[in-house]
């Protein structure tokens, strides 16, 4: 049996741990997968933290009073770390069952504690399904909400015969074969600014229905169909949405100019299903570089380390839920 144990301080290469904790970035600035936490000097001001979680046991990221919110957990814990209440401010508010892998959330510290103290801390007192990835001092007006530039999901589909069982949680399954090249051209129409009321939930309390899309790509690796997008906000249940629509194009139910008619509709009735929630990871908040954030891989996790962490493609995760027609299968959070 092979021995993993290391004398204190040393790796396995034979150097010493901190010299490779504390290389923390590449030549280009991207964070590598270590990081070294700062224990001595207290964080004061206004914090900045990148937060990690699952979402399927949340009612979504804000805290509501008879509901396990992500908000709720992670105020708790940092509560318990500053001895002092903790209110904090997300980039994005999540629907029940969405994952996120890069969720920016920022407060004001109520008591000094060191880097360190932050993220451990926190963590020891988050549940298992909630983590602080790193956390960084930002000038007092930075605002994780208002100061957001664009805001960036990835929408994964395991698109094979047989369901998962391992990644059931966190992709959506679809049995039947899905044309990617397809979705992706119906989906080119969705770039730019639009009215997106085909797109919004029946109850979005959005003051308007007009979003501005950056980007939409859709891409096969493997078994996996993957929908990344980016825009400036979006409505209630807006990519869920549009993802069952370009699933009734990769099945070949409706050619490709079909986005295109519900957009023009703008009736919600008139679409598809919405896509179950446990197949949406929130990857990305953008924001000016005089914020000072760290730049990461973008999630989900498999997908960093098969193609971010090299800079190639993206290589997507794998995480169930079978799209049915007509209707999502039951079991996933909506």
């Amino acid at each position: 049996m092979m021995n993993c144990a290391m004398p204190p301080g040393v790796c396995s290469t034979g150097t010493a741990c901190d010299d490779i904790l504390a290389d923390t970035h590449d030549a280009d600035g991207r964070m590598t997968l270590f990081q070294s936490l700062d224990d001595r000097r207290p964080l004061t001001g206004r914090l900045a933290l990148g937060v990690e979680y699952d979402g399927s046991a949340y009612c979504g990221w804000q805290r509501l009073k008879h509901a396990a919110s992500v908000q709720a957990a992670l105020e708790t814990a940092l509560s318990r770390v500053a001895s002092q209440p903790v209110r904090v401010h997300a980039s994005g508010r999540t629907d029940s069952g969405v994952h996120a892998t890069r969720q920016i959330v920022h407060f004001d510290v109520p008591a000094p504690r060191s880097q360190k103290a932050w993220v451990f801390g926190a963590n020891a007192n988050l549940p298992r399904d909630v983590a602080v990835r790193w956390v960084r001092e930002v000038p007092d007006d930075f605002h994780a909400r208002f100061k957001a530039l664009a805001r960036r999901y990835r929408y994964v589909l395991l698109n094979q015969p047989s369901r998962p069982v391992l990644e059931r949680a966190n992709v959506t399954w679809c049995r039947d074969p899905l044309d990617a090249l397809a979705m992706h051209r119906a989906a080119q129409v969705l770039v730019g600014e639009h009215d997106f009321s085909s797109f919004r939930a029946a109850g979005c309390q959005s003051k308007t229905p007009w979003r501005h899309l950056h980007f939409i790509e859709v891409h096969r690796h493997g078994p996996l169909v993957v929908v990344d997008v980016q825009g400036n906000a979006f409505l209630h249940h807006m990519i869920r949405n549009i993802v069952g629509a370009l699933v009734t194009v990769g099945r070949g139910e409706r050619g490709d100019d079909y986005l295109a008619e519900l957009m023009a509709l703008k009736d919600r009735t008139l679409a598809d299903v919405t896509a179950p929630a446990c197949g949406l990871h929130f990857v990305d908040s953008r924001y000016d570089d005089r914020w000072g954030l760290p730049h990461e891989p973008l999630g989900p996790n498999l997908l960093a380390f098969l193609g971010e962490w090299s800079g190639e493609r993206p290589l997507p995760d794998c995480p169930m839920v079978e799209f049915r027609r007509g209707t999502p299968a039951r079991g996933c959070r909506r």
